[in-house]
């Protein structure tokens, strides 16, 4: 996110998607965006090849997006972005499984080799011409040379901007401030609906015990209640492919698979990790995969990094994601924005 994002745990920015000239997207600019190759930030230090593999079928990963996220009053955070990379094989999106997904950290003090002290200019292009395709391994350079490299040989007038099968459709990451909204009628709301299901209860404790009726119907009614708070939390912004509140909370899709601090692993340093962003399931939409269910699919993407944001020079940092599918009542349901 551009601009300074010591967010309060109330705070929280969304994510939308536009169009813009390559020459944003190039690492000089310190860009957010979705699909396209990685806009490095160090130029040192990258993730290693067996780093991007997919921990399921071993797989390069495809890059999914990257979120500039610098940290104000912390000089080794003065440029900070974070880099989320996902697996193309839609057998290994099985529920609730991270394992096709990593994501990486880059950090650098604002004197640095890579880059000028001053911001660059916003309306100027760089005078230097974008470089050619940097291949991450023998897989993705099989891909190019099959299916973009080939055609550019045999074409007199090659575009000046090459587009790739193995990666996604690039866009710009644009974010603006959530607008608060009074919940305090929702929850009476729903303490009344919750009374008028419990005096229509059906008499069906004859033929099944109290308890096991107890934990049917709260499993349903939970489950449902957390998607229905999710729709209407997104309704006046549905277009919102990304939420970002570092230190806050995530918006979950269902009541099953919530993480707990336990489940969230401290930082190699021994910080603890903090939520920083989710990827809401709109973004689907716009990569161009194939029907849910039969390519890469999520409820929500959950992101928590390292809450001292530790340096380690120019390397780059595994953080935590957390993979949220829909529950069983909405496990084939599509957010599309209308």
């Amino acid at each position: 996110m551009s601009g300074d994002t010591n967010t309060s745990s109330a705070e929280v920015v969304l994510g939308f998607l536009e169009e813009a000239e390559p020459w944003r997207l190039q690492s000089p600019q310190f860009p957010s965006k979705v699909g396209g190759k990685p806009a490095w930030l160090s130029q040192r230090g990258l993730p290693s090849l067996p780093g991007l593999e997919c921990e399921i079928c071993r797989l390069p990963m495809a890059f999914l997006l990257q979120v500039y996220a610098p940290i104000s009053g912390q000089d080794t955070s003065f440029h900070r972005t974070l880099f989320l990379f996902c697996c193309k094989t839609h057998e290994c999106y099985t529920c609730n499984d991270s394992r096709c997904m990593k994501v990486f950290r880059s950090q650098l003090p604002r004197r640095n080799e890579f880059y000028p002290y001053n911001p660059p200019p916003e309306d100027e292009p760089p005078s230097n011409s974008e470089p050619g395709p940097g291949y991450c391994g023998k897989h993705h350079q099989t891909l190019h040379w099959k299916h973009a490299h080939k055609k550019e040989c045999g074409s007199q007038e090659a575009s000046t901007v090459t587009t790739y099968p193995f990666l996604f459709p690039e866009s710009e990451l644009v974010t603006e401030p959530e607008e608060e909204e009074e919940e305090k009628e929702d929850v009476a709301k729903e303490a009344e609906e919750e009374e008028e299901g419990a005096e229509d209860c059906p008499s069906l404790a004859d033929t099944l015990a109290e308890t096991d009726l107890e934990e049917m119907a709260m499993h349903e009614t939970e489950d449902n209640k957390m998607f229905q708070r999710f729709k209407k939390k997104i309704a006046p912004e549905p277009h919102q492919v990304l939420r970002y509140s570092r230190g806050g909370s995530a918006l979950w899709v269902s009541s099953q698979h919530i993480p707990s601090d336990q489940d969230i692993p401290p930082c190699t340093c021994g910080a603890k990790r903090i939520f920083e962003f989710q990827v809401m399931p709109q973004l689907l939409n716009s990569l161009c995969v194939d029907s849910t269910g039969a390519s890469i699919d999520w409820g929500t993407l959950a992101i928590y990094t390292c809450s001292a944001s530790c340096y380690h020079d120019d390397q780059y940092c595994p953080e935590f994601i957390w993979k949220q599918d829909f529950g069983s009542d909405q496990q084939h349901t599509q957010i599309t924005p209308t």
